[in-house]
């Protein structure tokens, strides 16, 4: 017997009496039957075949926000009820899903999942795209890029994935050269200094915003562009969503390798497409996101090359 097994006296049940009848006997054969029933029921974590509905719990870091009611209402009406379990980290969400905490998670995009695989020795993998957000360059002294003087600083999230991502930004805008025309990891080290216009200071992700004031510019996240109240039509300069080589950013929904062909987790990718939902998403993100609908096996193959470049660096 393993040590997961579960056994009449585990759950508070008396034991078989020994020297009884066979009708005593069959009971306590029922019993023991029925229990173990109820056990796989609530295990299983997800089918109720008694209401014909399916439970759903999905790890998000904004579950505050309003189309997460409207998609939840959506997803009820096709026999689904959809729990959102809100996560203040963003280094808590692959985890919980991993230790099957939660059933899928939404709220990273994949070059941040090939990290988490490669350090973790995991296979958590995605199934189905949401959108894709820029990442933008604020200025508070400036109201263009030509404005920043040569010398000037600009603050970046320091950060792995976000920090590269900066970095490439910054160059497409040209206040820095990268050596080598840099790559999704590359990091302040890889900035050719002599053919640069702008010294670069890393900062936490979450004090970009607060940065603003003493620096050139800062490169912020969406999320806190948007608690910050900054206008993203204000912006200096931002990637482009709808470019090639904007697939690293894309936002997933992730399930555990062995679900990945969940129809019930599918189904809930599909659902997240419906205007009523999407339209909520845009308005939500300032108009700034940019829905993005890419075959679960081109994710697979855009993890798997990133996976790939993560390991090789380590």
């Amino acid at each position: 017997m393993s040590d997961n097994d579960t056994t009449p006296a585990d759950l508070g049940l008396p034991e078989k009496p020994r020297r009884r009848g066979g009708a005593v006997a069959v009971i306590a054969v029922v019993l023991i039957a029925v229990v173990a029933a109820v056990l796989y029921a609530v295990n299983s974590g997800s089918d109720d075949t008694a209401t014909g509905r399916t439970k759903v719990r999905i790890g998000v870091t904004d579950a505050s926000k309003a189309y997460w009611k409207t998609y939840k209402e959506l997803a009820a009406e096709r026999g689904i009820d959809l729990e959102t379990v809100n996560f203040s980290d963003y280094h808590q969400a692959n985890p919980a899903l991993s230790q099957r905490q939660i059933d899928l998670n939404l709220f990273q995009h994949v070059l941040f999942l090939a990290n988490y695989d490669v350090s973790n020795d995991d296979t958590l993998t995605p199934i189905g795209s949401s959108y894709v957000v820029p990442l933008s360059l604020y200025s508070q002294k400036h109201t263009d890029v030509a404005a920043i003087p040569q010398g000037g600083t600009v603050a970046v999230p320091n950060d792995k994935t976000n920090q590269a991502r900066a970095l490439l930004v910054l160059q497409q805008a040209g206040l820095i050269e990268l050596k080598g025309g840099g790559t999704v990891l590359s990091t302040p080290a890889d900035i050719d200094t002599a053919a640069s216009k702008v010294t670069v200071v890393p900062v936490d992700a979450a004090q970009t915003v607060a940065s603003l004031p003493s620096v050139d510019g800062a490169i912020v996240n969406n999320n806190f562009a948007l608690d910050a109240d900054l206008d993203p039509s204000e912006a200096l300069f931002g990637d482009d969503p709808n470019s090639p080589d904007a697939a690293p950013y894309i936002n997933v929904f992730v399930a555990r390798a062995e679900d990945k062909d969940n129809p019930v987790y599918h189904e809930l990718v599909e659902l997240y497409r419906d205007e009523r939902v999407a339209d909520q998403v845009v308005a939500d993100s300032k108009g700034t996101s940019v829905s993005v609908d890419r075959p679960q096996a081109e994710l697979e193959g855009i993890l798997a090359g990133l996976t790939e470049t993560v390991r090789g660096a380590k």
